[in-house]
C-alpha cells in the first residue's frame, strides 16, 4: 500500500513531474505513453515493482515528461553503471508544451489535381502549443501537414512546399488559400464566395492558370492553409 511504503527520491520526483505536467497527465496515461500496461507506474510507486526503472523505461519516461533521464535514475546507480541508450524517436511521445502534428500521405495539387488517399504516413511535425493557440488560433487536433504539387499557386506556394491545414476552417470568409476538392481532384487554391450567390470563385496565383467558378454544393472544402514551410 502507498501509505505503508516510504517513497524514495525517484518515486517522489515522478509523482511531482506527473502532477505538474502541462498538458495534464496521470500514471495511467504516462504508462501507456511509454508502451507499458496501464498499471505499470502505479505498481512501481505503490508496490515497489520493479524496484528500479529499467534503462529503456527511464529514457522513454524522461522524453514524455520533458526532463533529463538522470532525474529518474536511482541515486545508488552511478554514472559509470548507466548504459548509454540510443537516441529515442521523440515523435512517439507527447512532449510538454509541444504538439505533434501528423503529416498525411496526400499531395494537394496546385494545378490539375489528383486525389490520393489521405493517410498518416508516420511523420510528425512538432510545434509549440502556445504558438499554435495564440498565433494561428488553432487546435492541434484540427491540424494536418500536406505537400503542395504543381505550379499554379506560384509564387505564393511552390511545388514541394509543406502546408499546415486547419480542418476546422471550411468557410471562405474571409477569402484565403484553402485545400479543397472541386469534384475532379484535391487542390490548393485561392477561394472566395461570390457576393449574394451560392457560388465559389476558385483562383490560382499563377496568371498562366484561369480562374473558374463552382456551385458551393459541388466543392468540399478540406481546410484553410494557415502556414507553410519551404526548402531553400
Amino acid at each position: 500500500m502507498l501509505a505503508a511504503m516510504k517513497l524514495d527520491p525517484v518515486r517522489r520526483t515522478l509523482i511531482q513531474l506527473i502532477a505538474l505536467r502541462d498538458p495534464p497527465t496521470d500514471l495511467k496515461k504516462a504508462s501507456l505513453a511509454i508502451g507499458r500496461n496501464h498499471a505499470y507506474l502505479q505498481q512501481f510507486i505503490q508496490r515497489g515493482t520493479p524496484r528500479r526503472l529499467p534503462e529503456e523505461v527511464r529514457h522513454a519516461l524522461a522524453a514524455y515528461l520533458g526532463v533529463a533521464e538522470s532525474a529518474l535514475r536511482d541515486p545508488e546507480e552511478s554514472e559509470a553503471e548507466a548504459v548509454p541508450m540510443p537516441a529515442f524517436d521523440l515523435s512517439r511521445f507527447e512532449l510538454p508544451g509541444v504538439a505533434a502534428i501528423p503529416e498525411v500521405n496526400v499531395r494537394a495539387a496546385a494545378g490539375a489535381g489528383a486525389l490520393v488517399e489521405a493517410e498518416e504516413d508516420g511523420a510528425r511535425w512538432h510545434f509549440p502549443l502556445a504558438w499554435l493557440r495564440h498565433e494561428l488560433k488553432a487546435r492541434p487536433a484540427d491540424l494536418r501537414i500536406v505537400t503542395i504539387d504543381g505550379d499554379s499557386m506560384e509564387p505564393v506556394l511552390m511545388s514541394g512546399d509543406k502546408v499546415l491545414i486547419d480542418l476546422s476552417r471550411t468557410v471562405p470568409s474571409p477569402p484565403g488559400i484553402f485545400v479543397l476538392h472541386d469534384g475532379m481532384g484535391l487542390l490548393a487554391k485561392q477561394l472566395e464566395r461570390l457576393p449574394n450567390t451560392e457560388r465559389l470563385s476558385i483562383r490560382s496565383a499563377n496568371p498562366r492558370y484561369d480562374s473558374y467558378e463552382r456551385p458551393a454544393e459541388e466543392v468540399t472544402i478540406i481546410g484553410r492553409v494557415v502556414w507553410f514551410a519551404r526548402r531553400l
